[in-house]
């Protein structure tokens, strides 16, 4: 194959890889999610680490809800775009905000 098209065939399939889909960390320590706000992508990972030494939750009002047990870890993968704000349904003062895009 010549090598301008190589070139060609290598900058086409550069062009359409997918973006990756990332983990991102929400820590949970003394009552906050910190960031408070995260923004992410469809298929990206959300996973909330709790360091408090009591149970908490990821939950939508309508929607979703995540358990978090005491010194663990739970995730969830984003499905679609849009703004979700969560709060901890043991500890309603705690929110949290996703800003997810396409």
């Amino acid at each position: 194959m010549p090598k301008r098209y190589l070139w060609i065939a290598l900058t086409l399939a550069v062009g359409t890889v997918p973006a990756r889909a990332e983990t991102i960390q929400v820590i949970i320590d003394r009552l906050v999610f910190s960031p408070a706000t995260v923004e992410a992508k469809v298929g990206d990972t959300i996973e909330w680490v709790n360091k408090d030494v009591f149970a908490h939750t990821a939950t939508v009002k309508g929607g979703w809800e995540v358990m978090i047990p005491p010194k663990k870890s739970a995730s969830l993968i984003l499905k679609a775009a849009g703004p979700v704000d969560y709060f901890c349904r043991f500890h309603p003062n705690m929110k949290g905000r996703l800003v997810v895009v396409p």
